[in-house]
């Protein structure tokens, strides 16, 4: 059995095979489709991004790859780059810490997330992968903001502090609004870690943080047409949904017990 690529090896083949540059979102999607890596993690992406930032601090013009943009890397060989662009300290320092910084208050979110792929129980288990191959991670204990959708009408804003995300879904199964949604949009504020367990939340943000990341929540639950970008990029902190296998369980059992009726 062949071994498994470390995290820099892969984004360095990544990296050195693509014909330009590339988004670390896209060298993390193309570990997993390569099959460069078998164990991705709870947060691959972030991963991803960390590895090429701490390369890039410590290594310098050593580095094989350089930021060109935001987000964006590429292989400096390849690209015909001998020597790294001339950025004054002080803005490369900032810029670095704008990038590592814009997900400080919204950890993580998903958007029209199915009602049906949840087995309402006290306690359900809400569960999500950052791309497809991830560990899942169980945000039932998230606290933020969500929304209930019926089809893709916003019938309900709440917000989940001393109930968490899990516990505030659940009581609307049970309460007046328990017939009127069949999907729900939410955004976090607890930090996922690499292994999926969801941290604390700062005792206070910095108030510079928090207009972008209203701006980002509105620009995604609302879409506006004249809003040409995702809401502050977003994009990396997406989670997709992934079906509680007590479902498929339920949907086996059920099938078979109607097969045996028939006998």
């Amino acid at each position: 059995m062949a071994k498994e690529m470390t995290w820099r090896k892969a984004i360095e083949k990544v990296l050195s095979e693509a014909s330009g540059a590339l988004d670390y979102k896209d060298i993390a999607e193309k570990i997993r489709s390569d099959g460069l890596r078998s164990s991705l993690g709870a947060t691959p992406t972030s991963t991803v991004s960390a590895y090429l930032t701490t390369a890039i601090n410590d290594e310098g013009k050593d580095c094989p790859f350089q930021r060109i943009g935001r987000g964006l890397y590429i292989w400096k060989e390849k690209a015909g780059i001998t020597r790294p662009t001339v950025v004054g300290k002080e803005a490369s320092e900032e810029k670095e810490e704008d990038e590592d910084d814009q997900y400080d208050i919204i950890s993580s979110f998903g958007m029209f997330w199915r009602r049906d792929a949840i087995d309402w129980v006290s306690k359900p288990k809400i569960l999500g992968m950052q791309q497809i191959g991830a560990d899942p991670v169980d945000f039932h204990k998230q606290i933020g903001i969500y929304l209930l959708y019926d089809v893709r009408e916003v019938i309900y804003v709440g917000r989940a502090t001393d109930r968490a995300l899990g516990r505030r879904l659940y009581e609307h199964t049970l309460d007046r609004f328990s017939s009127r949604w069949d999907r729900f949009s939410w955004f976090g504020l607890l930090p996922v870690s690499e292994i999926g367990t969801l941290g604390t939340m700062p005792s206070s943000y910095e108030a510079i943080k928090i207009i972008p990341a209203i701006e980002a929540i509105m620009i995604e639950a609302l879409e506006p047409r004249q809003n040409r970008k995702r809401g502050d990029d977003l994009s990396a902190v997406e989670y997709i949904q992934k079906e509680d296998p007590e479902i498929q369980k339920k949907r086996v059992k059920q099938t078979m017990e109607a097969a045996l009726n028939k006998l």
